[in-house]
């Protein structure tokens, strides 16, 4: 195996699961989003991992995440979370998938897939209240389920929306989308149209909306670990789930003046040990971190010295005592007392901790253990 992997604690994930059950109680579904490879975490263990922590449904992104985890032997309920193209209705159908629709053309495709499949397909009707992605304006939500009344193999499970400042702190945007939300499902029901689950809580919403929690909620972040929001920490116990780990694999002591990577961008003050780590922007690990992020070894925060190459990186560890080629390097994660968190390395980048953890590329092997 690389030096260079991903640790996946699955008792971690697991433990954040039960956080989210504490959190909306008994009667409410979780819906655990394990789109874009589990976040990076891999997307077969973390599916069985949240299953058995008493998760009820799986969301994923796209018809083929759906395959997948079927494929894997996982009978769940699975949600797809985008709006799929009718020529990809049989599918669907087929693999006993959950279609969000929003679309006229892609409910008959479905309900036309399903007869001749002689089956039923359920479907969730996704209402935009705001997030201005995908979903029915709350205006069209009644003359759209009218049109689609007579698609008989067609079973209206659930209806829901999405928050896209949740984990802002100004809340008044979110709470005039959950009164418009609400007002819709009252209208809809009022028709006599039966709605068994509505759905809008991401992860920042579970924590700070108990009015969003209906009868089902969509944690994603939260069940790595990953923090929605700063300060949501001092609200709810969550569990980082992953760790980047690398192994020094060369040391060198250099002059003053000496230039250490491409487009010579560092120049050594003095004398300096420097270390390279086998891991790069090819295996997910941000360029955009070059003399700028930090690594730990021996405990200790190393600074990344010289752009990051492709598959390898340098850090100075001048101050750092004893440090030998094999010692262990921690990129995400922590070691003795220091930490170096996902959401650390967003700020550095100016982007979010989603992206930190979903960049990080196939090629880097994800090891499993539970604890």
């Amino acid at each position: 195996m690389r030096p260079t992997y991903a640790e996946i604690n699955l008792g971690a994930i697991r433990s954040n699961v039960r956080e989210v059950r504490s959190e909306v109680g008994s009667l409410t579904r979780i819906l655990v989003a394990v789109k874009a490879n589990a976040y990076g975490h891999g997307l077969e263990q973390v599916a069985q991992a949240v299953l058995r922590a008493g998760a009820n449904v799986l969301g994923v992104a796209f018809l083929e995440e759906g395959i997948e985890l079927r494929r894997l032997g996982i009978g769940a309920p699975i949600l797809i979370l985008g709006s799929e193209l009718p020529e990809r209705a049989d599918e669907i159908v087929r693999w006993g998938l959950t279609a969000t629709v929003c679309t006229h053309e892609l409910a008959v495709a479905l309900s036309t897939a399903a007869r001749g499949q002689h089956r039923r397909v359920q479907v969730h009707l996704k209402v935009d209240t705001g997030m201005g992605r995908i979903g029915l304006k709350t205006g069209e939500i009644l003359s759209f389920l009218e049109a689609i009344s007579e698609l008989d193999h067609l079973v209206l499970e659930g209806v829901y929306t999405h928050f896209p400042v949740a984990d802002a702190y100004n809340e008044r945007y979110t709470l005039g989308q959950i009164r418009r939300f609400g007002e819709v499902v009252r209208k809809i029901r009022a028709h006599g149209i039966c709605i068994p689950i509505t759905h809008a809580a991401n992860s920042a919403a579970i924590i700070r909306y108990p009015d969003a929690h209906m009868d089902m909620v969509r944690p994603g972040l939260m069940i790595y670990g990953l923090k929605p929001f700063r300060g949501a920490g001092l609200q709810i116990q969550l569990k980082p789930a992953l760790t980047l780990k690398s192994h020094v694999c060369f040391l060198k002591t250099v002059r003053a003046k000496t230039a250490i990577g491409y487009g010579r961008t560092f120049i050594a003050k003095k004398q300096s040990r420097i270390a390279t780590i086998p891991v790069g922007y090819g295996d997910g690990y941000r360029r955009s971190l070059s003399n700028r992020g930090q690594v730990l070894i021996r405990g200790k925060r190393a600074r990344i010295v010289g752009n990051i190459c492709m598959d390898q990186m340098m850090v100075d560890v001048t101050q750092i005592k004893g440090v030998r080629v094999g010692d262990e390097v921690i990129l995400i994660g922590e070691q003795g007392t220091e930490r170096i968190s996902a959401e650390e390395i967003a700020r550095l980048c100016s982007t979010i901790n989603y992206e930190v953890v979903c960049a990080l590329a196939q090629r880097v092997p994800r090891v499993y253990v539970d604890r």
